[in-house]
């Protein structure tokens, strides 16, 4: 499909050809959603609903972009199409960062007003006699309902000088590590390229097997899951969406690398590779956020 369709010239745009992959992920979306609710409700078809929706999402990402490697490799996309993907990724990247700043945002309501508020500090004796009188005021916290999987409402938090601080390591060094690929692409040196890119989503790897020991221990042994409070919900859910972003990130680098061991890109025309590195230094600084304000402070 891709060979039908040459190259345009500089200066003007690129017309896709006609593809089923829009229709294909509308139709895998609505059944993803629609086992999703189903499952929700506890109605019996909803988990064969929702593998159903799963299996045809992944199969919507494999295909279309195999189309679109396949259009690139084949020099469909001049210049201005590699300017929109950049600006694609720009936005998309900035999106994330919101989508970050909503949860620090519900931290800090929560640590810093919220909990003053019902512990009567300051001018807000009346919201704490109206809503929960006596309350102490400490963090970290599960409320004033005492909540959590033990009777008393007691937990520990997890050590920041622990795991946290081996997967701050790790994530720094997979940021050297990418850039060094990168710089490696741009000179053309394959096997510096290849070495460093692995190393990249190695680390990446490693850092979610840490963390899902991490939440193992929290669960079991520590009496932090994502019901103990108003701690354990933004604690999960900061670094939960996080750990989810360094997968989505290091099988991104794994394809990448994959696509290097099959001679794909060059010194000058490599957008895939940069995307991903920008995803990836992304995902590197908002863990460094993450350590401070949920670990350390």
């Amino acid at each position: 499909m891709a060979q039908a369709h040459p190259t345009p010239p500089e200066g003007k745009y690129y017309v896709p050809h006609g593809s089923p992959w829009p229709i294909f992920g509308s139709v895998s979306l609505f059944v993803l959603m629609a086992g999703a609710a189903l499952t929700l409700e506890d109605s019996g078809s909803g988990p064969t609903v929702l593998g159903v929706g799963l299996v045809l999402l992944f199969t919507l990402f494999f295909g279309w972009f195999r189309t679109v490697v396949n259009e690139s490799e084949a020099g469909v996309f001049n210049l201005n199409v590699d300017r929109s993907f950049r600006m694609g990724m720009a936005w998309f990247i900035f999106s994330e960062v919101m989508f970050f700043a909503a949860f620090f945002a519900a931290l800090f309501y929560a640590r810093q007003l919220a909990l003053p508020w019902l512990s009567g500090e300051g001018a807000k004796h009346l919201t704490s006699e109206l809503l929960w009188n006596n309350f102490e005021a400490h963090w970290p916290s599960n409320g004033p309902g005492l909540l959590g999987p033990r009777a008393d409402g007691s937990f520990k938090t997890i050590s920041a000088t622990g795991v946290p601080a081996l997967n701050t390591l790790l994530l720094l060094s997979s940021g050297v590590t990418v850039t060094i690929a990168h710089h490696a692409l741009r000179a053309n040196k394959r096997t510096l390229l290849t070495v460093f890119l692995a190393a990249t989503f190695l680390l990446g790897f490693l850092f979610v097997f840490l963390q899902a020991r991490e939440y193992h221990e929290a669960y079991t042994e520590l009496g932090l899951q994502l019901g103990t409070g108003i701690y354990g919900s933004t604690f999960f859910m900061l670094t939960g969406f996080h750990g989810l972003h360094v997968t989505i990130g290091a099988i991104m680098l794994l394809v990448i690398w994959l696509r290097v061991l099959k001679g794909h890109f060059t010194p000058d025309r490599h957008f895939a590779f940069e995307g991903v590195a920008w995803y990836w230094h992304f995902v590197d600084v908002v863990w460094l956020g993450l350590y401070v304000f949920v670990y350390w402070l």
